[in-house]
């Protein structure tokens, strides 16, 4: 392989994560860090550790020069980016690959097409991706957006072009509250994101979430490694994830999944995607795509024998796919706990000391993590502290496993939201995977 040391542009599990994948194919590792995360567990194993800011991200996860400073004065051959931070970043890629480094990600100018809403809402219609009925891109005119969600039937909702996580969206019941909440929804976005651009789309009533996991290797090729049901939301965040859906059949899945393959070899997509589609009643509708590791990628690994980080890593070294559709198998069922440091029903955050941890484990339990006894969770970043995946043959067998696993994980100091999912496993509706995007807080209301 052409690539020897990789610098890893992250932080927490993620970046132990890809540091595990690395030394695994022999390859160094180069940890950058904040003062904030000196004694993060990735920082300890790391062949090469850099500071490279105070606590605050945009001073060091999102500080461009002094990542690309990182790379050089320790060789580092290429840059893995993770998830959330600089991982969508069209212009880093750019800026990566323009001082001679592999940039382990799709190609800039894909990564900057599905960054933008309404541009890869177009694309995905382009590549024959089944869209949500809306406008065909930004609509800034009053008039426009009356006609459009005359023609879609409201209620529809009003998104922000650039951003997500719930911020710019308005659900518009009727054209006398249309023009309101258009401009609301562009002043949040300029707020949020600096722009101010929207678009409208049909608005579904109680659709679930499923993704599809897809990779390419930039000259044409790329296959599909099945869905995921993240339904499971709280304010567009999710919480539990699981693979395959208890919904979806293998009849859809295999014509899902075919069409979704195809789009990304007409792109040429080249590394790791997610392409997201809410879906109602047999039928999917594109959302958006993440050009990018997905936090819940551990259960398509569990369901397929396929480790994703490491397939990033050859793609990028030039490498062809290591799997052909015809050869992926997709065995048993796999759900992920997302462990954040926060109170389990008010969600309020709980960084601090960890006095003591221990994680689950026995056959088929997995758990990331870069926590330890003595570590201080730092309050500057996202509260996920742990990943807790378990697989089984059956459904049922993985979500008996969960409940063994979760009661064995141990984590005292800071409060934790092991309580809220160990709850959730005993609901009939999950249980019987019966719910949708909206399940979680409408349950939540009202225990």
């Amino acid at each position: 392989m052409a690539i020897k040391r990789i610098l890893i542009a992250n932080r927490g599990e993620i970046a132990l994560r890809i540091h595990r994948a690395a030394r695994e194919m022999g390859i160094e590792t180069v940890a950058v860090h904040s003062t904030a995360d000196a004694d993060a567990m990735h920082v300890r194993l790391a062949d090469h550790a850099v500071c490279i800011g105070p606590p605050a991200a945009k001073d060091s996860y999102l500080n461009v020069a002094a990542i690309i400073s990182a790379a050089e004065i320790t060789g580092a051959d290429a840059i893995h980016p993770g998830y959330g931070f600089l991982s969508e970043n069209a212009r880093f890629a750019e800026i990566v690959e323009a001082h001679g480094l592999i940039w382990i990600g799709p190609k800039p100018e894909h990564i900057r097409t599905m960054g933008d809403k309404v541009e890869a809402k177009r694309t995905a219609g382009a590549l024959g991706l089944p869209l949500v009925p809306g406008s065909d891109g930004a609509v800034s005119e009053i008039e426009d957006a009356k006609r459009i969600a005359a023609e879609v039937g409201y209620p529809v909702i009003i998104k922000a072009a650039s951003g997500g996580g719930g911020r710019g969206m308005k659900v518009c019941t009727g054209p006398d509250e249309l023009e309101t909440l258009m401009q609301q929804a562009g002043s949040e976005a300029k707020a949020a994101f600096g722009d101010a651009t929207v678009y409208i789309e049909k608005y579904l009533g109680n659709p679930r979430h499923i993704e599809f996991q897809v990779f390419g290797d930039g000259n044409g090729n790329a296959i599909h490694l099945g869905e995921r049901d993240c339904s499971l939301q709280r304010r567009h965040q999710k919480v539990l994830e699981e693979a395959p859906s208890p919904v979806i059949t293998p009849e859809e899945r295999a014509r899902m999944g075919g069409i979704v393959s195809k789009a990304m070899a007409d792109m040429g997509y080249r590394g790791a995607g997610t392409i997201e589609f809410l879906w109602e009643n047999g039928e999917f509708y594109f959302i958006e795509m993440n050009t990018r590791l997905q936090v819940e990628h551990p259960v398509t690994e569990a369901i397929t024998g396929v480790d994703l980080v490491r397939e990033q890593i050859r793609i990028a070294d030039g490498l062809p796919l290591s799997v052909r559709q015809d050869e992926l198998e997709f065995r048993g069922h796999a759900i992920e706990c997302r462990i954040n440091a926060e109170d389990p029903f008010t969600f309020a955050p709980s960084p601090g000391l960890v006095e003591n941890f221990h994680a689950a484990g026995g056959l088929h339990v997995r758990v990331d993590s870069g926590l330890y006894a003595g570590y201080r969770i730092p309050p500057y970043y996202d509260s996920m502290i742990a990943k807790l995946i378990v697989y089984g043959r059956t459904r049922e067998g993985a979500i008996l496993r969960l409940k063994r696993a979760l009661e064995e994980m141990a984590i005292t100091g800071p409060k934790t939201n092991i309580p809220l999912h160990q709850a959730l496993l005993e609901v009939d509706d999950f249980k019987t995977g019966d719910y949708t995007i909206k399940w979680l807080e409408e349950w939540l209301a009202n225990r």
